[in-house]
């Protein structure tokens, strides 16, 4: 049965690790949620290891650098890891074999510079191997993309997608995010190669860097923070205030969860707060 609590100190010192997701914990895409930022320098002088496991088709540096930008401080945790960090360096060891990438990205130019050391080739569509899904425009809708998505499954191309989520939140509500179309495609039995959140690999990646034995996940997706959570015995703390902010908002908490988990066959959250704090 999932737990509220008031403030994560409160069950801190079970973990010798603490993990957390960006987007609707750390911040909005815009700048820091109120409390975020003395919460984790609270938790960081008090000794916990703290570390960021994002679903970022970008590589961990720039989210480094994005969320230093926001007031954390890059002292805050020992490893940065993102989605688009774990497939760069599969394509740095030859795992994977397509060299001719079509490439999707949130702003032009993200790709360029996520594949900056990489001996691979950005190039149109009718010349490509595979198809880099990193990220959507802000305002992107799926039906824009259908063109793309027609063209990649006539000529039976993969879809590398390194952002799985479905929905990001920004400061002025939810923008489709990555992942909904590399579900669109899938859907129609096109090949999509996940990175990231819920996919063991990252999660696996991480656990082993740290070399530590308790993890507690903070997140807010219960398909891909929580969920992968459980999957490699991780314990997990549901944050309120992103991803389900509106089911939340003036609602019952135990019903909404309990709605939510239904809807999404998902497995329940060990904890649950509002907000990070």
């Amino acid at each position: 049965m999932t737990q509220c609590i008031n403030s994560l100190a409160q069950i801190a010192q079970k973990y010798d690790a603490i993990v957390f997701d960006q987007w609707g914990v750390l911040h909005d895409g815009s700048c820091a949620y109120a409390g975020a930022i003395d919460c984790l320098i609270g938790l960081a002088e008090a000794g916990y290891s703290l570390s960021v496991l994002s679903n970022s088709g970008k590589r961990a540096a720039p989210n480094a650098k994005r969320i230093a930008a926001m007031g954390f401080s890059n002292g805050l945790f020992n490893q940065i890891m993102t989605s688009g960090e774990a497939l760069w360096h599969d394509i740095d060891r030859g795992k994977i074999a397509q060299s001719k990438f079509f490439a999707i990205e949130r702003a032009q130019g993200d790709a360029l510079a996520w594949a900056e050391g990489l001996r691979i080739e950005l190039t149109e569509l009718h010349n490509a191997q595979a198809v880099l899904l990193m990220g959507l425009p802000d305002a992107a809708k799926l039906a824009d993309w259908q063109p793309v998505l027609d063209q990649a499954f006539a000529a039976d191309l993969p879809i590398f997608c390194s952002n799985p989520d479905q929905h990001s939140p920004r400061a002025d509500g939810l923008v489709i995010s990555a992942g909904a179309l590399a579900r669109v495609y899938s859907q129609r039995s096109g090949r999509v190669i996940y990175y990231g959140k819920p996919h063991r690999p990252v999660f696996q990646a991480l656990s082993t860097s740290l070399q530590a034995q308790r993890f507690l996940m903070v997140g807010d997706s219960l398909e891909h923070d929580i969920a992968g959570a459980q999957a490699v015995g991780w314990d997990s703390v549901l944050i309120q205030k992103g991803l389900y902010a509106s089911a939340f908002s003036n609602a019952d908490h135990d019903v909404v969860l309990k709605t939510l988990l239904k809807d999404l066959a998902c497995p329940p959250p060990t904890y649950s707060i509002k907000q990070l704090q």
